[in-house]
């Protein structure tokens, strides 16, 4: 549902949604809003040698309101991009260019989209929120992916992060655009907190469905049934864990985002950047006090070099959308704040105070807070070079969550060296950054192995960056011991 907003003239110097969009595709940072897959081609392959794909006219995802399912000759992006079934758009930015993509992997692709009145997410002309994807391969190992996107990208932002890799070890999987798309995610609901509350909501949804699709393909339920997803789609592998734990076996959390309602959060360290960084690029007698700042405020020694990217595409961006999402009220009937305004202007987010804020606002953040009572195995990784989400101010408030939980023996927690929030950026820098991706292969590896009953998962560590490897081997290793 949609919560009404007043459209508010941008001031003048404010950036058109034009090219707001054009720098969050060079970022990863959120889907073009309008860029969508084609339109899905009809199927192809029913009735191959071997009963490939014979069952596809059965299956029937639990509560869609539409649905189409494809016989495929390739699951992966190495055959879902050029047939249409996935959108580039989607996972634009998040990868090194040069991952290897894994083949091979036949099966059954359903698209569709469970009921619901928001229209943001425009893949396959659909114009229609709560869009999934289901991928059924034909050669099973007996377990189940479930996965929520990060930033406020649409369901085939995985794909090359994560879906492809989990597909060719046999995993059935499945992903939602968690029922709102885009940087004007806010709009959808009619309290604040709704949209992101939808999120959770949606995975829950899509994990039940997906568990009886996996039924009726294979005629057995999964035997096992994992939860991982990165950002945004961290956060959501927290909070099922936490409140769903029957739906699951374990996850993978990949540096999700924290929300908590007396902080810190998004809310409480993107305004300290954004009001001192300025300064700190600008040089002169200030920049020291400013650079200073920045760190108190989470942003760690030796990432400075991250700092101009990151404040350019991302900090105040966030900012603005995440907090119209929590807090409407702040800037009065404007929408979204005024981008990159400075200090000391009316309503400027660049000066907001979450703990001065009305306690409407502490209980908005409550209903999508987490608390770190996990109920299943979880494994947590991020970058200490993260200043999207600086380590300190995340993933290690978040492990001392489960543990004063009592929840710890429930936890793995590698802090992953000279890692980032985006793996793009390793193509940027690759003498100072190291690719996550391999890392959350290793972790993911090592959940199965938990699981399995082959040995409990290294303790909890930072893992070294190896001083000797190159940037190939980088790409395809990340030893959590």
């Amino acid at each position: 549902m949609s919560r009404p907003r007043t459209a508010i003239t941008p001031p003048r110097g404010r950036p058109g949604r034009r090219a707001v969009l054009g720098a969050l595709a060079l970022a990863g940072v959120l889907p073009l809003v309008g860029a969508s897959a084609a339109a899905l081609p009809s199927d192809r392959g029913e009735g191959a040698p071997g009963g490939h794909c014979a069952a596809r006219a059965l299956l029937r995802v639990p509560g869609a309101e539409h649905q189409q399912a494809d016989c495929l000759d390739e699951l992966t992006t190495a055959g879902t991009v050029e047939s249409g079934h996935t959108d580039p758009a989607d996972f634009a930015g998040l990868t090194p260019k040069d991952l290897p993509v894994p083949s091979g992997v036949p099966g059954i692709q359903i698209d569709g989209y469970f009921p619901d009145t928001s229209t943001t997410n425009t893949n396959h002309g659909l114009k229609h929120d709560a869009q999934f994807v289901v991928r059924l391969p034909d050669h099973w190992n007996g377990g189940l992916v479930v996965a929520g996107t990060p930033a406020n990208r649409e369901q085939y932002a995985n794909d090359r992060a994560i879906a492809d890799w989990v597909l060719s070890r046999g995993y059935a999987y499945a992903a939602t655009d968690k029922g709102n798309t885009g940087p004007a995610f806010y709009r959808d609901g009619r309290e604040p907190g709704d949209a992101i509350a939808e999120w959770n909501q949606r995975v829950t949804q899509l994990a039940r469905a997906a568990r009886s699709v996996v039924t009726q393909r294979y005629h057995r339920p999964p035997a096992r049934t994992l939860a991982t997803g990165l950002s945004n789609g961290g956060y959501l592998v927290r909070w099922q864990l936490e409140n769903h734990p029957e739906l699951y076996d374990g996850g993978v959390d990949w540096e999700g985002t924290l929300w908590r309602t007396g902080g810190p959060h998004l809310l409480t360290f993107l305004p300290p950047a954004l009001r001192n960084y300025p300064a700190y690029a600008a040089g002169g007698p200030g920049a020291q006090e400013a650079q200073q700042a920045l760190h108190k405020a989470g942003y760690p020694a030796g990432s400075e070099f991250l700092w101009p990217y990151h404040h350019k595409v991302y900090w105040d961006l966030t900012q603005r959308i995440n907090r119209e999402e929590l807090d409407p009220d702040f800037d009065g009937a404007t929408e979204a704040g005024t981008p990159y305004c400075a200090p000391g202007t009316p309503d400027c987010d660049a000066d907001y105070n979450y703990a001065a804020r009305p306690p409407a606002v502490q209980r908005a953040v409550g209903r999508i807070a987490l608390t770190g009572r996990i109920g299943k195995p979880l494994i947590t990784l991020q970058g200490t070079l993260d200043v999207l989400l600086p380590i300190s101010k995340d993933s290690d408030v978040y492990a001392r969550m489960v543990h004063k939980a009592g929840r710890g023996a429930l936890l793995r927690y590698y802090r992953i060296e000279d890692g980032t929030h985006v793996d793009s950026l390793v193509d940027t820098f690759p003498d100072k950054l190291r690719p996550m991706v391999p890392c959350h292969r290793a972790a993911f590896a090592a959940m199965e192995d938990w699981l399995g009953g082959k040995g409990r998962p290294p303790g909890d560590r930072t893992v070294r960056r190896p001083a000797d490897a190159g940037s190939a081997a980088l790409l395809t290793s990340c030893p959590l011991e």
